[in-house]
Order: structure tokens, then C-alpha cells, then sequence
């Protein structure tokens, strides 16, 4: 089942898409998503497009949003870039340390922008992002996004736009810690790749079918595939790069030779 679309305006979008999305006149589309299905509610898919720096912002976790009494699962993500202009950063956990009270007056004045961590990111850089890593993507970057489906994000500093800002309750989450190297990594441009193994959910990246290792991490229960390239079908239908569709098994999923994209499914 090809999954519907839907174009988030934001502030910081673009109003030229890459194909085959297309923006409507005058808006700015910041972020395409591919609704949930009912067989599959726990990912959420989107493209995201960049012209200005996104919110500082955290997520909070399972078990943060249970003993909040949120009744939904918190939010960890991950991010595939796949173009980014010369000079574009993500800003991911702190240069040094930070206390509860020095981020609070960082996000006040401002300075927790320049507090992070920022890497510079060209196409095929892969992040993982736990629940609670304060964050912010920057301008002129395209990336796919897969993460826990769901919408509790905590802004900590938005630049002065006329948005809600959630400082004691991002606050109680966030952690102000450095980021760790090794929840980043660059995916070649060929190949099959794990990207991720857990807590939350796995996602390799196909290049062709997938190992039989592999293959049998995903069993036969639904997942989300979502090509990057031609030569994927599901169930007998072809689903084309910037497209994603629920497959009730990895036994729907038919991936030619060279065929490439990502396959997703919750644990």
C-alpha cells in the first residue's frame, strides 16, 4: 500500500521542491510526510527541506511521556541527508557540558545556538538521534527523516519566530551533554548498510536485495519501504523514489539489482 502524502508549510521551507514533490505557489513546504498506516502507527516517514535554521528543540522518551502522563510513546529519530549546500551544519549536543540553570539562560539570550555542536554535512551522512539531544538543522539541507511517530517537540530557542517556546518542560529532558561520535557515520554511495539496530526501531539502507541475515531481522511482519532510486516494487506495484508504502512482509518487497532506499519496521 502506497502511503498518502502530505506538505507541512513551515516557516523555514523551501518553495521549490526536488521531484517528484511539488510546492504550491506561494508556500514554503518545510516537511512531506507519508501518514502512518493503522498496520504500521509506531513510524513516521518524512522529507525534510531547509532555507533557514530549524528550532532548538528536544524529545523526550517513553518513559519520560508515560511518567508525564502523555499516554504516547516519546521520540527518537534519525536523519539520511541526502543534498546539502556548501557549508550546511546540524547542530547536535553541546561543545562542553551544560547544567539545567546554564541552558535555561542559554535558550533565553540566544547563545545556545552557538553552544552546540555543529557538523558540517554533505549527502549520505547518517545521525541517529536519541530521545532528550537537544538539536537543530540548519539552512540548505535535504534529508530523510524516520522516527518514532510522534509529535511531542519541546522548543528550547527559535530565532525569534512567533512560536511557542517550551522551556520548563524541554528542560526537564533535555540533556546537556556532548553528542556521540559514534551515532553518526557516512554512508558510501553503493552497498547495503544497518543503520539502525535498535531501540526503537531498524532501518538498513538496500542496495539490491538484502542479506539473508538481514532479511530475517525483519521477519514476516509490516515495514515501511521507502526507495531512493528505481526498481522497487510491493505486492506487484512499482513505488518510485520519493515515494513510501507499507509492505505486510519483506516477502511483498521485490528490489532489482541496483535497486536502492531504506526499509524500516519498529521493534
Amino acid at each position: 500500500m502506497k502511503l498518502t502524502t502530505r506538505r507541512v508549510a513551515k516557516p523555514w521551507g523551501v518553495d521549490t521542491l526536488p521531484a517528484p514533490f511539488t510546492a504550491p505557489a506561494g508556500e514554503r513546504i518545510g516537511e512531506i510526510w507519508f501518514e502512518p498506516p493503522p498496520a504500521l502507527p509506531q513510524l513516521l516517514v518524512k522529507y525534510i527541506f531547509t532555507s533557514e535554521n530549524l528550532s532548538v528543540q528536544v524529545h523526550p522518551s517513553d518513559v519520560q511521556t508515560i511518567a508525564a502522563g502523555l499516554g504516547r510513546q516519546g521520540k527518537e529519530e534519525c536523519w539520511l541527508v541526502i543534498a546539502a549546500e556548501p557549508g550546511a551544519v546540524l547542530g547536535i549536543g553541546f561543545d562542553l557540558p551544560l547544567d539545567e540553570p546554564a541552558m535555561r539562560a542559554a535558550a533565553q539570550d540566544g547563545s545556545i545556538e552557538r553552544l552546540l555542536t555543529w557538523h558540517q554535512v554533505r549527502a549520505g551522512d547518517f545521525f541517529y538521534i536519541p530521545a532528550n539531544t537537544v538539536h537543530a538543522i540548519g539552512a540548505g539541507i535535504a534529508l530523510i527523516e524516520v522516527q518514532q511517530n510522534s509529535d511531542i517537540t519541546y522548543r528550547l530557542y527559535d530565532y525569534g519566530r512567533p512560536r511557542e517556546l517550551h522551556l520548563d518542560a524541554g528542560l526537564k529532558v533535555a540533556r546537556g551533554e556532548a553528542y556521540r561520535a559514534k551515532l553518526h557515520r557516512h554512508v558510501p554511495d553503493r552497498g547495503h548498510a544497518v543503520l539502525v539496530d535498535g531501540p526503537c526501531f531498524r532501518l538498513d539502507r538496500y542496495d539490491g536485495a538484502l542479506s539473508a541475515d538481514r532479511a530475517g531481522k525483519f521477519a514476516d511482519t509490516p515495514l515501511l519501504v521507502i526507495p531512493t532510486g528505481a526498481g522497487t516494487s510491493v505486492a506487484g506495484q512499482t513505488v518510485v523514489a520519493g515515494g513510501c508504502a507499507l509492505a505486510g512482509s519483506l516477502a511483498e518487497v521485490a528490489m532489482a539489482e541496483g535497486a536502492m532506499g531504506l526499509v524500516a519496521q519498529p521493534f
